[in-house]
């Protein structure tokens, strides 16, 4: 039996819809013919796919982010602005294509007014220039008689884009990337860039590029650019072949952010930092089928099954526990390129990961309550880490309740919302959730994600292979017995 106890009473803090942002990168199908597909019958006037609309809604994306990734940092962002059959098209060496420049500042700008989501520009610090990002900044932002303001309104918009989030580069620590640095050479980089960003513009925020929250890296990163910045990203991508690894990896972003946190507090306390620094997650995801130099030209089209679902939901779970920290994280990605919605030319299908993608944006609360799981464990064995070493030490992370759950309610107390992940392969496991005194008021709502088995597969052929079953639950009192089916999310509502 796993009982949960839940104290109404014990607020962690408020959650901040920017968790529930996305990603969208110049990577394969992601771009053209995903959020953007000029001449298709299912595209709008301004090119996007409506369908992709009509599918990205419900995650109610809050902030988004773009345009990388690695293809930032040698995208030049004059290149993607004014009329598009005059944009250049240019070798794209991140991802080795072509970039045709058709979808620039200006589209995406469109594209997150249309979905309701604040943007979210990472300028580039591998090829790019102060004057580069200074000038975007100035483009996108400026209200004066200066050249790049009027540069926007010549292309058509007369009213300032106020661009608020703004990223000092994209992983810039790595080999991989163009223009790659180590941590002191980034430092200081980052400062002279921060400097003529916010001088154009002193409103906007800036995210620092992090690692992985406790490397080296983020230790120098932090103490040369506390001053500056408003958030330290970290990128976390786990997963591997065997069920249990992937869904108890997504811990490690927990570990993460305890560690960031605790440099955060520290920074900020020899350096007598008065403002507030946050961590944005600014790429998380469950990866690892589509890493190759191959998978990386074909676009790395990852296909997702239970297993995977379940990882992503325990993340939501770690970033709503952690919520005095996460302030911003970004889903990478939106469509296609290792992403929970998929197309062709003819339509699309969701992903498995899309489900606890959409179910936590639409019902997770506004506060983050105090959530103890008593319940049988797993231990992991250093054998099932994944492939090629990526996520290190999995085995000292463990033993990890088979079930993992968070719980949010409203400023009120009286709408609360419970997220249960049963990570077990193969069983039903019953579950008490106690409410310590709190009287449930009518019925319970139930969302449920689930599958044949870890191993289901969405397709255009089976594209509910992975789907979500809705139910309503009776329940008196301040306690409620369900059973969590094996390898499910279930999202219940009730008041209180």
């Amino acid at each position: 039996m796993t009982r949960i106890s839940i104290d109404l009473r014990r607020r962690l803090g408020t959650v901040d819809r920017r968790i529930f942002g996305q990603f969208i990168e110049h990577i394969g199908r992601c771009i053209y013919g995903g959020v953007y597909d000029e001449g298709s019958p299912l595209a709008d006037a301004r090119g996007f796919r409506r369908d992709v609309l009509d599918a990205a809604r419900p995650l109610r994306i809050p902030i988004l982010r773009w345009p990388g990734g690695n293809f930032v940092s040698g995208y030049h962002w004059l290149d993607g602005v004014g009329p598009r059959d005059r944009r250049p098209r240019r070798s794209e060496l991140a991802w080795y294509a072509e970039e045709s420049n058709r979808f620039g500042t200006d589209e995406f700008i469109e594209y997150c007014r249309v979905l309701g989501a604040e943007p979210f520009i990472c300028v580039n610090m591998g090829s790019g220039t102060m004057d580069e990002a200074q000038a975007w900044v100035e483009y996108c932002n400026g209200t004066g008689n200066t050249s790049w303001a009027n540069l926007r309104r010549q292309h058509g918009h007369a009213e300032p884009y106020r661009v608020r989030y703004w990223g000092l580069g994209n992983e810039m620590y790595g080999g991989w990337q163009i223009g790659n640095m180590n941590a002191h050479d980034y430092v200081k980089k980052a400062r002279a860039f921060a400097m003529v960003m916010k001088r154009t513009d002193p409103s906007i925020q800036l995210i620092g590029c992090g690692q992985n929250g406790w490397s080296e890296w983020d230790e120098i990163t932090l103490s040369g650019l506390a001053e500056l910045i408003d958030f330290h990203s970290i990128h976390l991508y786990t997963g591997g072949p065997d069920h249990y690894a992937t869904v108890f990896q997504s811990h490690q972003a927990e570990r993460a952010i305890r560690i960031c946190a605790a440099l955060i507090e520290r920074v900020r306390y020899a350096q007598r930092i008065a403002h507030p620094i946050h961590i944005a997650f600014d790429e998380w995801n469950v990866w690892w089928r589509t890493r190759s130099h191959e998978d990386r030209v074909g676009g790395v089209e990852e296909r997702y099954n239970l297993s995977d679902a379940l990882a992503v939901a325990t993340y939501l779970n770690g970033f709503i526990r952690h919520c005095r920290t996460v302030r911003i994280a970004n889903f990478a990605q939106l469509v296609n390129a290792i992403a929970p919605i998929f197309t062709n030319p003819r339509g699309l299908f969701l992903q498995a990961i899309y489900h606890p993608l959409r179910l936590y944006a639409e019902h997770v609360q506004d506060v983050a309550l105090d959530v103890h799981v008593a319940g049988e464990t797993y231990a992991l064995t250093p054998d099932q880490e994944s492939p090629g070493g990526r996520v290190h030490h999995v085995a000292d992370l463990g033993p990890f309740t088979l079930v993992d759950a968070s719980a949010t309610c409203d400023e009120a107390g009286r709408a609360v919302a419970v997220a249960l992940v049963n990570r077990d392969r193969d069983r039903d496991l019953p579950v008490t959730l106690d409410l310590g005194g709190a009287v449930i008021a009518g019925a319970v709502s139930a969302w449920e994600v689930n599958g044949a088995d870890v191993t289901a597969t969405n397709s255009f052929e089976t594209p509910r292979a992975v789907d979500v079953r809705e139910r309503k639950l009776d329940a008196r009192g301040a306690r409620l017995e369900i059973m969590a089916p094996a390898h499910s999310i279930t999202v219940l509502r009730c008041d209180v």
